[in-house]
């Protein structure tokens, strides 16, 4: 199990992610648009740098429901391998069975 600090931070990071989405998108709108003017860019630049760094949403890092293990996460699931297993095994994933051949 990792350091619950790992999680809450983690935790944190998605809350933010969400309150400046809608900034960060018009921001990037203003970025790539073509027809914006030189100081219109810079400005919008200006704005998104000074937006938490953890406001990204490439800053989340994924992590199973159930232990927390950062590694090994199965997005389709949304548990770790070694959970995924030993929920399959038991049965508690519907549809999935052990592989043999």
């Amino acid at each position: 199990m990792p350091k619950t600090s790992a999680i809450q931070r983690n935790e944190k990071r998605k809350r933010l992610v969400e309150k400046y989405a809608k900034a960060r998108t018009e921001l990037k709108a203003i970025l790539a648009n073509p027809a914006t003017t030189d100081v219109q860019f810079f400005a919008a630049q200006t704005k998104l740098q000074k937006l938490p760094k953890n406001s990204s949403r490439a800053r989340i890092r994924n992590r199973c429901s159930m232990s927390g293990r950062p590694r090994g996460f199965i997005g389709k699931f949304g548990v770790s391998r070694i959970q995924f297993r030993e929920l399959a095994l038991s049965g508690k994933i519907p549809g999935v069975t052990k592989s043999s051949w």
